[in-house]
């Protein structure tokens, strides 16, 4: 039986995604997509083939390739040489990219400088926004006037502490859609690290908030990963709330996340001792992949039912994929969690996570902003 050809608007209604006749167009124009059949009235037609070809071309998309490097991943044949010159132009275009992220965070900084200025610094501000406009025709015969600028700007923040509330009003997204107490969540994990652009990274579960002031108030135990992550605890205030508080990984002589992963690998008692935690503790795992992926087994399995799980563990390969997994079954398994997208993470910004919910819990007990935005 011959498949059926489909026009155009059959085709992207067939792979949806938000697909229109035009991206389609573009794509061929691009070479990404073969150009088509034509019908005697020269209507595009379309095959199986082609929508297999699209879907792909989406799903790669939806994982952040540039159609550069799909149009390259696309046209290799992985059993035969090209596949080794494909990985180096790969590489190439990696480190371009790379490049790109260094000018963009350049760019970023010097606007950070500028509008992250709070209200008292508001006139050296308006003074340097001035300079700024001189200097297209300064530079032309002195290029240190931007040193200069920055000179004058770095003089003004002696005079007072810096108000860094205020800077994150400024700077910060629009986050009217969240509640309160994720706004602040938010806000302390930028601050954490210094880098407004963490924002889009952070995922939080749904009912997350809720499940994890639940937990806290209920007093349960609080389980990091490693030594390391446990030290970073706000201890004073998890014991306030009657909180007790253990390592996963009992090691004191873990110190980076390549120890913790091996440390694991290596004795299996450690994974064991997952499956005898109790009921709504909550897990923090900011070093090793392998405890997050061990996490999400024995949840998926039913040997692990946390309150919460907090997964920012480090890492270029199994960390973005542990995180994956632990979203797939957070939302399968209705297991509230929280994390950040891809490779950033770390003990530090796992802590400051469950640090910010129970001072959250502490300074407001009876908010409930979390419960209408959730």
């Amino acid at each position: 039986m011959v498949d059926r050809s489909l026009t155009i608007k059959e085709l992207t209604d067939a792979v949806g995604c938000g697909i229109s006749p035009r991206m389609v167009r573009h794509y061929h124009q691009l070479g990404l997509l073969p150009q088509p059949a034509r019908s005697s009235g020269n209507y595009r037609l379309y095959s199986q083939r082609d929508v297999q070809r699209l879907q792909r071309i989406v799903a790669l998309k939806q994982q952040g390739f540039q159609l550069s490097h799909i149009h390259k991943l696309l046209e290799s044949e992985p059993e035969t040489d090209t596949a080794g010159t494909l990985m180096v132009q790969l590489q190439q275009q990696y480190r371009s990219i790379i490049q790109q992220i260094a000018h963009l965070r350049q760019t970023a900084s010097a606007l950070e400088g500028l509008l992250g200025r709070d209200q008292q610094c508001q006139h050296v501000q308006a003074e340097a926004i001035a300079q700024l406009k001189l200097l297209e025709v300064e530079t032309q015969t002195r290029l240190d006037g931007l040193e200069q600028l920055w000179g004058g700007l770095d003089a003004a923040v002696h005079a007072h502490p810096e108000a860094f509330q205020e800077s994150l009003e400024r700077l910060l997204p629009d986050l009217s859609d969240r509640s309160e107490i994720e706004v602040d969540l938010l806000s302390k994990l930028v601050l954490a690290c210094g880098d407004v652009s963490l924002v889009p990274f952070v995922k939080v579960g749904k009912g997350a908030i809720a499940a994890s002031r639940n937990a806290l108030k209920a007093g349960c135990r609080i389980v990091a990963d490693v030594p390391i992550v446990h030290a970073a605890l706000d201890h004073t205030r998890l014991a306030h709330l009657g909180c007790t508080t253990e390592t996963l990984v009992d090691d004191c002589h873990i110190t980076s996340a390549a120890e913790a992963e091996q440390a694991f690998w290596q004795h299996s008692e450690w994974k064991a001792r997952l499956c005898d935690l109790p009921d709504g503790c909550i897990m923090v795992v900011g070093y090793a992949p392998s405890v997050l992926f061990a996490v999400c087994e024995a949840i998926a399995t039913q040997q692990l039912r946390p309150a919460l799980v907090i997964g920012m563990p480090i890492g270029f390969s199994h960390a973005p994929a542990a995180k994956r997994q632990l979203m797939q079954v957070g939302m399968q398994g209705g297991v509230p969690f929280i994390t950040l997208e891809g490779t950033i993470g770390g003990g530090l910004l796992a802590t400051v996570a469950l640090n910010a919910i129970a001072a959250s819990l502490l300074e407001k007990p009876d908010c409930h902003c979390y419960l209408s935005k959730a």
